[in-house]
């Protein structure tokens, strides 16, 4: 999925969204994060996916200037985190999204109004409406799906170019998750925001995401768009009781024997047809159909291969750290 110039829609604002060089932070208790660079271009939806204690939380941190870095930098949307540009054009929606508990509905839509430059009521009352949610009642008194709504309203009226979510829909019933999620992907379309979306929901990322950041063990392992990340590899099923496959000269990423499709998921380092010829093996050995893994299944192998060597593609990878200084500098003269 990318976001258009079509009827109706915003292309996206030049230069990367978020661009990380070396990026570490280091606790008492070890590296939460250590070495991580990136690029996230703009206007693209992305999906942070890793297990628990794998890094999400702090890059988020990072991002939105709660946590200070250890070594490395980071830009958000060119500027520094924490500066007045990142903040007024970042909106952050955290898993214990904090709201006033005793505001009413309106009195909280009413603060965002005031607190943001660029606010849409409008969008803001629709959400919460969607959702028949009381505009005259406490937030202190709704449940826990309502406030994640109300937390919505307030993160999407601010009409920020950049919006980071952390797990924001785990406490919602998949009807209002689909809806929102809709409504998530409706507004990057419409207004080329873009979207860092953390969530362990892999089927749902997969019907959102034209974008992927995997994480694991505070190091980045794939990095780039779906589409190319999926073409960059193969999935080559498994005879039933027989060998695995000779999958020469590809790299393999994890073989399985459980799951819908048991077999070898390779990363290719060499020609093959999907859809039904045959990949290439050692000495031309038919290996069998290579066939493009689905995103999860991608995701999971990644995820269960710590082992294999991250990738990272050509659209995601940053600059050096001369040139996201060379473009401050240039930002700076021109303002």
């Amino acid at each position: 999925m990318h976001h258009g110039t079509g009827p109706g829609s915003v292309p996206p604002a030049a230069g990367p969204a978020i661009e990380a060089q070396g990026l570490g932070k280091k606790y008492r208790r070890g590296w939460a994060l250590r070495e991580v660079s990136f690029r996230l271009p703009a206007g693209r939806v992305c999906g942070l996916v890793g297990p628990n204690g794998a890094g999400k939380s702090t890059l988020m941190g990072l991002a939105t200037h709660m946590i200070r870095p250890t070594t490395g930098s980071l830009r958000v949307l060119g500027a520094e985190p924490g500066s007045t540009e990142a903040v007024l054009r970042t909106a952050f929606l955290t898993q214990e999204k904090p709201l006033f508990r005793r505001f009413t509905v309106a009195e909280t839509l009413r603060l965002g109004q005031e607190l943001n430059p660029r606010w849409d009521q409008e969008v803001a009352e629709g959400i919460v409406r969607a959702g028949q949610v009381p505009m005259s009642a406490k937030t202190g008194t709704l449940s826990g799906g309502q406030r994640t709504r109300v937390a919505f309203a307030l993160a999407f009226g601010k009409r920020p170019d950049l919006l980071i979510l952390d797990e924001p829909m785990s406490d919602l019933d998949p009807l209002v998750r689909r809806e929102l999620m809709a409504a998530l992907t409706a507004e990057a379309a419409q207004h080329g925001t873009t979207v860092l979306v953390s969530s362990h929901m892999l089927a749902e990322l997969d019907s959102i995401c034209d974008y992927l950041l995997v994480i694991a063990n505070g190091s980045l392992r794939l990095a780039g768009e779906v589409a190319e990340l999926r073409a960059a590899h193969a999935l080559f099923p498994a005879p039933p009781g027989g060998p695995y496959p000779a999958v020469a000269p590809h790299t393999v990423i994890e073989s399985h024997s459980d799951g819908d499709r048991p077999g070898v998921l390779v990363r290719l380092g060499g020609p093959v047809e999907h859809g039904g010829q045959a990949g290439y093996g050692r000495q031309g050995q038919d290996n069998g159909r290579g066939e493009p893994p689905t995103l999860e299944e991608l995701l999971l192998a990644y995820l269960r291969s710590p082992d294999a060597p991250p990738l990272i593609a050509p659209s995601a990878q940053a600059g050096d750290i001369h040139d996201i200084l060379t473009r401050d500098r240039q930002k700076a003269v021109t303002a």
